[in-house]
């Protein structure tokens, strides 16, 4: 099978990975092997890449947003059938036997595994899911407006639910990527107001297209107060800015795996009357549940832009460099 490996960890180039023909591997206990029809593209691809994790190494296969059909199973795998559709998303695994795993939230696991970091991901022909934490996913769908699902909406609607807003609510979102556009049609979708801050004009003017009903730059804010905010970009300067337009009693979540550092703050102004900062942490299989559930209403219909998977670096520029509206895809199959 071919299959794209990190060739070398730093910044991205035409040598960050290399494409290889191996063995189709087989499926262990408790694990389904996944014909791949198509893997969404991440900015933590990136930062795997481009080593901005701490665990990011060599020969790793990326790719955790992987649509598929299972081709055979390993022994101990009841309830999935050979032909079955599948999506494989970041949390490979996670132990089950933790304080966290035991209490419901398996986000926050000790000790787990995440697809295309640690195991081989969906950048290949075939790839091994841990058969508890693969999503049956329906057949008529195209593969490429499932895959962004797995992650990107997943991560944008743990976000999204935790904020807890009411309808009418008036939502800031702050990077307008991936995550960003999905999150934008859940609020829609639930009566809300939704504002954008995002650099560059393509962006700008795809928040504008897709609902928002305010547009700026990354360090601008509306009139308005925000109720809740999320922080997709990776910027941790945009934080003072954001805090200094939540209303009392609001909260910002940062929803990315990386963030530069933020600037100190100023509590008076930007922290007090009960406003709150926190992060999301991977995904729980409810929240994955709960999202494509949401999505077969058709509320929530990724944008995308398709490469073969032999392009995979010319999406990750294209993806580092502000080029994508919504989504990039690799097509892998047929």
């Amino acid at each position: 099978m071919k299959r794209l490996v990190v060739a070398r960890v730093g910044p991205l180039g035409p040598d960050s990975l290399r494409m290889e023909e191996v063995a189709v591997p087989e499926p262990g206990h408790g694990e389904v092997l996944v014909r791949v029809e198509a893997c969404g593209v991440c900015r933590t691809d990136l930062h795997v890449v481009e080593g901005d994790l701490p665990e990011c190494r060599i020969g790793i296969v990326p790719g955790h947003e992987v649509v598929g059909r299972i081709v055979s199973l390993g022994s101990g795998v009841p309830g999935l059938r050979t032909g079955q559709r599948v999506g494989v998303a970041w949390l490979y695994r996670a132990c089950g036997h933790c304080r966290y795993c035991l209490r419901g939230d398996e986000n926050l696991c000790l000790s787990p595994r995440f697809t295309g970091y640690h195991q081989p991901g969906g950048y290949a022909e075939y790839a091994v899911a841990a058969a508890d934490f693969v999503y049956p996913l329906p057949d008529g769908i195209p593969a490429e407006k499932l895959s962004p699902l797995l992650c990107a909406g997943i991560i944008g609607y743990r976000a999204f639910s935790r904020l807890e807003l009411p309808r009418g609510a008036h939502l800031g979102i702050y990077g307008f990527g991936a995550s960003a556009h999905l999150v934008l049609q859940m609020a829609k979708d639930r009566g809300m107001r939704v504002s954008v801050g995002s650099r560059g004009p393509r962006h700008q003017d795809f928040a504008r297209r897709m609902g928002a009903d305010w547009v700026g730059g990354p360090a601008e804010t509306p009139a308005d107060y925000f109720d809740g905010a999320i922080l997709f970009a990776p910027a941790g300067e945009l934080v003072p800015p954001v805090l200094s337009r939540l209303d009392r009693g609001g909260r910002l979540l940062i929803a990315g795996i990386h963030l530069s550092d933020i600037p100190s703050l100023e509590y008076e102004s930007l922290l007090f009357y009960e406003k709150s900062m926190g992060s999301v942490t991977a995904n729980t299989r409810d929240d994955g549940r709960k999202l494509l559930a949401w999505a077969e209403s058709g509320a929530i219909v990724p944008r995308t832009t398709v490469y073969p998977l032999e392009e995979a670096i010319k999406a990750l520029r294209d993806l580092k460099e502000d080029r994508i509206e919504g989504a990039a895809v690799l097509r892998v199959e047929g």
